[in-house]
């Protein structure tokens, strides 16, 4: 890693996160190491690729770290107090926003200190930015966390060519409408020149709001001359509103799967295992919108039922820690984990659990492997914005083995319709599609795992930016 130059970026990234976490060790040093998530996962190799910068907190409250590179990549990091990241981070993007975006599946809490802090952050982002990107740069803004930031940055620089992406769903109207700051936040994101999602519906309920909150008319430009839909003219700027699904580097982890070293290490995790006849994976941050739960619930009942074989299966459930000092992830936590103790405990026999829980993060030839070794990858949010957890099994299976298990609500079933396709809250649609996966005659998987592959290696994450970036308008080649 080196220091940056004085030259501003052409190409920015601007995110909560960096790609990088800095980590502090016992003997009081620090280091840098990969930063988990499907953001990072999804921009990356298109930002590397590009040679752009990136700005974002680097993880732990109250570090002064300065501007640095890395593999090509301009790093600026943004500080964080304690304070800031239990008001602005765990209390209003984590305890407001992702609730209430997530169809209240917890039920949000309003308070004003969280916005207030929510406010200042998104500003200080906006400034740094501000600072580091050259005259006419393109600004990618991501997330919940920055939705304010499009605005501010339009105030400190109008010539920048901003761009705004939604990587959660974005809600209902009506649940929409509980938040005190509504306006402010729909006049953030009118900020950009782009405000992209994942699904039409959330382009549409946007395009609404910024008629009901802002009177804006999405069909009629500032003076009455018609604009064709996805449009809104907020004063001399046009902003465009549009659906652009996110997607994985498909190829690359395709390549990865075929490897020998991790298709030896899938040979090894299912002798593991015990080599049973059929292994169920699902992976996820442990978060109350991804319905473990729910496909613990329906194996449970599978059992107790008498349709599946306990000496037949095994279920690996990774669960990548998430937000711990949250206490509702608390009480999630301690709640998975006791229905995983009752299974084992009513159908486990010595050495051989049915469900095997790793409350721990893998890093991606592990999670290739565990996806190779997988016949069932089970996945099944209440609510999500795209879930690339889907897509990167999906692209794991070169050999047209495997089986997917796909909540409706997660945006990728739009996209991958050859699943097995859930409605979470059923928790007996659940149990069949579940049965219907481990029983599913082998012409028919490979016929059903050819068509989603076909979607997921085409449709990958550098068309996504490339599809962004184009209705963006960027001047920058890509």
């Amino acid at each position: 890693m080196s220091s940056i130059g004085e030259h501003g970026a052409d190409f920015l990234v601007v995110a909560n996160r960096l790609p990088v976490d800095l980590e502090r060790l016992e003997d009081g040093t620090q280091r840098w190491k990969h930063s988990p998530g499907g953001l990072v996962s999804a921009l990356e190799p298109f930002l590397r690729a590009h040679s752009g910068a990136w700005v974002g907190w680097p993880g732990i409250a109250d570090a002064e770290v300065d501007a640095f590179e890395e593999d090509g990549l301009q790093l600026h990091p943004v500080g964080l107090s304690a304070a800031e990241v239990a008001d602005y981070y765990e209390g209003f993007s984590n305890g407001t926003l992702w609730p209430l975006y997530h169809d209240v599946v917890a039920p949000p809490a309003f308070h004003r200190h969280w916005w207030n802090a929510y406010v200042r952050v998104n500003q200080r982002f906006a400034d740094v930015t501000a600072k580091v990107a050259a005259q006419g740069a393109t600004v990618w803004v991501q997330d919940y966390q920055l939705q304010l930031v499009p605005a501010m940055l339009r105030e400190l620089r109008p010539d920048l060519r901003i761009g705004f992406f939604l990587h959660i769903p974005f809600p209902p109207v009506e649940l929409f409408m509980q938040l005190p700051w509504r306006t402010e936040i729909i006049r953030g994101l009118l900020g950009a020149d782009l405000v992209g999602f994942h699904r039409p519906g959330g382009a549409q309920n946007f395009l609404w709001l910024a008629r009901r909150l802002v009177g804006l008319e999405p069909s009629r430009g500032a003076v009455g001359v018609r604009t064709r839909p996805g449009v809104v003219q907020v004063g001399d700027r046009t902003v465009r509103v549009g659906a652009f699904p996110i997607s994985i580097d498909s190829s690359s982890l395709d390549a990865l799967a075929r490897s020998k070293e991790v298709q030896a290490r899938a040979k090894q995790i299912r002798e593991d295992l015990g080599n049973p006849k059929k292994i169920l994976l699902g992976v996820d941050r442990l978060d109350y919108t991804k319905g473990i739960d729910v496909r613990l619930r329906a194996l449970n009942e599978l059992l107790v039922d008498g349709r599946v074989n306990p000496e037949d299966v095994a279920m690996v459930q990774l669960a990548t820690p998430s937000r711990e000092r949250v206490e509702h992830y608390k009480q999630m936590r301690g709640d998975i984990e006791q229905i995983v103790g009752r299974i084992n405990g009513e159908f486990s026999t010595v050495g051989h659990p049915v469900v095997h829980y790793l409350h721990q993060s893998v890093d991606r030839k592990e999670l290739a492997a565990f996806m190779t070794a997988a016949d069932v990858m089970v996945v099944t949010p209440v609510r999500d914005g795209m879930n690339l957890v889907c897509k990167e099994y999906v692209a794991t299976r070169y050999d047209l083995g495997g089986a997917l298990v796909l909540s409706e609500f997660a945006g990728a079933a739009a996209e991958l319709t050859s699943a097995f396709l859930v409605n979470p809250h059923d928790l007996d649609g659940v149990k069949n599609a579940l049965e219907a996966a481990l029983t599913v005659d082998p012409a028919e998987g490979r016929r059903r795992m050819r068509a989603l592959r076909r979607q997921v290696l085409t449709h990958d994450v550098d068309r996504w930016a490339r599809s962004f970036l184009d209705a963006l308008g960027t001047q920058t080649a890509f």
